[in-house]
């Protein structure tokens, strides 16, 4: 997230998948927020969430959302 005040902690988000060549990513629509690229393995079902937190640091402004996913076997 680029600027202060798009998102806060409650609300409800949507978000879009990217495909890349190894890797998938997630939009937070309408284009608030980007995701770190993610492993196949960890690619998410759900497509509607509830942000955590937002933090702000140096770098800029990170959101943490959470999905009702199922549960993953990782062994």
């Amino acid at each position: 997230m680029e600027r202060t005040g798009l998102l806060k902690e409650g609300d409800r988000v949507t978000i879009t998948e990217g495909l890349l060549p190894s890797n998938y990513y997630y939009v937070i629509d309408p284009s608030l927020a980007m995701s770190a690229n993610i492993p196949f393995r960890y690619r998410l079902k759900s497509r509607e969430g509830v942000v955590t937190e937002v933090i702000e640091n140096a770098r800029g402004f990170y959101v943490t959302a959470e999905f009702d996913e199922p549960e993953v076997d990782m062994a």
